[in-house]
C-alpha cells in the first residue's frame, strides 16, 4: 500500500460534522449517464487532526489507519491507470472501501479513516453501511474481491469515476456475540458493480474522497 506525505491532519472536522446530520440510505442503482455524477462537487474542507495510530506505515497511506483484522481480507485485483490523478483516485477508492469495513470492525462510523476518505453522499453511504451492521450485531469475515476496475476523469480534473466489480461469495457476515458465521449458497447476489465518484481534496496533495456511490446489485456483468 502506498504512503503519501500530506496534511490529512487537516482533513476531518467539517466532514465529521456531516456525521451528526447524515441520513441513512440503501445502495443506489447505477446510472448509464455519460456525465460523471457529482463532477462539479468539491470535497469538504476538513480542519481537525486525525488521531495518532500505532499501525505500521503500510496501513497508514495518508497518516490514517486503514488496517483490518486478519480474518477480513479485501483484495483489489486491478491494474493502476497511467494517469496520475486517476491512479490516486483509484487508490483512495480502495481506501474508502477499507475504511467502511474498518468502521464495521471498530463498531463506529466516526472512525478517522471513514472521515478522511469520504464526503457528502459518500460519507452518508459509508455511515449507512457501517451502522446497519453495528445495529444488527454483526461484522464481516472472509475474502471480498474487487476487480475489472475502470476510471474516467471529469473535464475539470477534480473528479474521477472509479468503477469496479465485487465478488462477495467468500465474504460472510459474522455475529458479534456468538461468532457464528452466516454463510449462504453462492448466487448472483454475491456480485455487485460499483461506481464511486472521487473528488480531489482541495488543500491536500493527492488525497481523494468518495463523494457519491452508485451500486448495481446482482450484476451479471461481474460474473
Amino acid at each position: 500500500m502506498k504512503r503519501r506525505s500530506l496534511p490529512v491532519a487537516a482533513a476531518l472536522a467539517a466532514t465529521a460534522a456531516l456525521l451528526l446530520t447524515a441520513c441513512g440510505g440503501g445502495d443506489d442503482k447505477s446510472s448509464d449517464n455519460d456525465k460523471i455524477a457529482g463532477a462539479d462537487q468539491g470535497a469538504e474542507k476538513p480542519t481537525k487532526s486525525a488521531e495518532p495510530s500505532g499501525a505500521p506505515a503500510e496501513d497508514k497511506p495518508d497518516g490514517v489507519d486503514v488496517s483490518l483484522p486478519a480474518d477480513m481480507d479485501l483484495v483489489f485485483d486491478w491494474d493502476k491507470p497511467k494517469d496520475k490523478n486517476e491512479a490516486a483516485a483509484m487508490d483512495d477508492a480502495a481506501n474508502f472501501i477499507r475504511a467502511i469495513y474498518r468502521g464495521v470492525d471498530k463498531r463506529t462510523s466516526k472512525d478517522a479513516a471513514v472521515i478522511a476518505y469520504s464526503t457528502g453522499e459518500g460519507l452518508r453511504y459509508a455511515k449507512t453501511q457501517i451502522d446497519s451492521r453495528v445495529d444488527g450485531g454483526w461484522t464481516a469475515t472472509g475474502t471480498r474481491r474487487h476487480y475489472q476496475a475502470t476510471t474516467r476523469s471529469a473535464p475539470n480534473g477534480n473528479s474521477v469515476e472509479v468503477a469496479f466489480c465485487t465478488d462477495s461469495s467468500k465474504f460472510y457476515g459474522k455475529e458479534i456475540k456468538t461468532e457464528k458465521i452466516l454463510k449462504s449458497k453462492p448466487s448472483i447476489a454475491d456480485f455487485d458493480y460499483f461506481k464511486i465518484v472521487m473528488v480531489k481534496f482541495s488543500t491536500g496533495k493527492g488525497l481523494w474522497q468518495a463523494s457519491q456511490v452508485f451500486v448495481e446489485t446482482k450484476a451479471e456483468k461481474c460474473r
